[in-house]
């Protein structure tokens, strides 16, 4: 308790600190780019500042439509102890000779954009042009999952860990692995590394089977932490847990992993945000099954109750802290499905975070949902199959091959898959939907332009336009 009376008053000092400096030494967003893994956050951050350089296709950004945006410039992040985000060599991957997606995050990083704006309104002409820095902040998107588990107890974590493992067909090993254990008996070094190798492994296997909850995070990417006590654990039955037995270590190591390794990254990153976009690969989860898209939601509902949004005031900035004041939840990879499907996709997209999106408006922030594409690697067509004309997108496979691809119609009412989710449906009643890897298209971009996308420019209007 007196550790975390401890931490809540750093992180308000913290913030007093911030608040002030922004408001009287300069004109600062940070923005928190979050999505779990392959949700698309590194192409979503390079296409950003990409386009924002070079603003020809950000039409749908006022600023940069009505010319007051008069230069964009990339500095030395403010954060002298994070590598610094490697945005040059994600976009040569994405639009040098032999276009690829760039690799996925795995480690944090940093990167300060700064924008010269020339103020709009009746005293334009005897104000001078003003630079807003936007500071955005890349990470693993595994680590995300373990904010959920902030709120939770041992005992609360493992209960739903090992439900979710019982109905996947990963969890097996791990499931059997606890039927011959004691969870009661004396601690052992080599039980608990064996028990917390078989977890991992189920988590990797969830992870590439299609499934969001996969905790904790840092089991899938320990980096300097790998083999560490605070790394070592795994969800285990109710029951007793004597001193020095196996449950006990367990919630002990727990505890420590919330309070070593999820506690300081929450402090040190999510605990600054003024703005949040929030990235889903909702068409991933609807093609792995029912399941999965309820996993989903299930995830997405835990992280994000640990955002703080509300209005930033001044002097709420300073005596309680920063505030999410705007989210955005989008969904990616809109460019893989027609444009006709792209309005029952953001449907999609808000029914997922729905209790999210009505916490947030409560506590006075500002969101919206939409559907996006950060880098579009997809042309659309109409094609004649058995009689019926179907909307379909055409894009470039691994080897080099084109394809034109449908992958099925969304339905109207996103309830539809919601609900045979929830009742634990092994496969989607009325059809099945595809998915495809497309791989970026590339070609030269014309001077002035950064990448071709759908929709970027107004989720750069909804996150950052008020303040440009």
């Amino acid at each position: 308790m007196i550790g975390e009376a401890f931490d809540s008053v750093t992180t308000r000092a913290e913030g007093m600190a911030r608040a002030l400096t922004d408001r009287f030494a300069g004109n600062t967003i940070r923005l928190g780019v979050t999505g779990l893994s392959r949700a698309g956050k590194t192409v979503f951050i390079t296409s950003l500042v990409a386009n924002l350089l070079n603003p020809g296709r950000m039409g749908g950004l006022r600023a940069a439509a009505d010319g007051a945006i008069r230069a964009t410039y990339l500095q030395p992040q403010p954060d002298d102890t994070l590598p610094r985000f490697d945005y040059e060599t994600h976009l040569d991957a994405m639009t040098g000779a032999d276009p690829r997606w760039p690799e996925s995050t795995r480690a944090i990083s940093e990167l300060r954009l700064s924008l010269k704006v020339q103020p709009n309104g009746i005293l334009s002409g005897f104000r001078g042009p003003r630079t807003l820095h936007l500071d955005i902040v890349d990470y693993p998107g595994e680590w995300l999952l373990d904010l959920g588990l902030l709120e939770k107890s041992f005992a609360e974590w493992s209960e739903g860990a090992l439900t979710r493992a019982a109905q996947r067909r990963a969890g097996a090993a791990y499931t059997d692995a606890l039927a011959a254990i004691d969870p009661a008996a004396p601690f052992a070094d080599p039980e608990a590394q064996r028990l917390a190798g078989l977890w991992t492994a189920y988590l990797a296997q969830a992870k590439e089977e299609g499934y969001s909850d996969c905790s904790p995070g840092r089991f899938l990417l320990p980096g300097e932490m790998a083999g560490s006590p605070a790394l070592t654990f795994a969800p285990l039955p109710p029951g007793d847990a004597p001193r020095k037995s196996l449950a006990q270590e367990f919630e002990r190591r727990f505890e420590a992993y919330k309070r070593e390794v999820v506690k300081p990254f929450f402090r040190a990153h999510f605990a600054k945000l003024d703005r949040q976009v929030v990235l889903v690969d909702a068409l991933g989860a609807i093609h792995a099954g029912p399941q999965a898209v309820d996993d989903l939601r299930v995830a997405m509902t835990d992280i994000l109750q640990a955002f703080r949004p509300g209005r930033n005031a001044f002097l709420t900035e300073i005596f309680r802290g920063k505030r999410v004041e705007k989210i955005l939840f989008a969904a990616t990879k809109a460019d893989h499905i027609h444009h006709t499907q792209h309005g029952r996709l953001t449907r999609i997209m808000e029914a997922l975070t729905d209790d999210a999106r009505r916490r947030a408006d409560y506590a006075g922030a500002r969101t919206a949902s939409m559907a996006l594409a950060s880098l579009r690697a997809t042309t659309e067509d109409t094609v004649r199959h058995e009689g019926t004309e179907l909307d379909v997108v055409r894009g470039r496979l691994p080897g080099d091959k084109r394809a034109a691809f449908w992958p099925g119609d969304l339905p109207e009412d996103p309830q539809a898959l919601l609900s045979e989710g929830r009742r634990g449906a092994e496969a989607w009643l009325d059809g099945d939907y595809g998915a495809m890897t497309f791989l970026p298209q590339g070609g030269t971009l014309k001077t002035g332009e950064g990448p071709p996308h759908i929709r970027l420019d107004r989720a750069a209007e909804f996150l950052i336009g008020d303040r440009l």
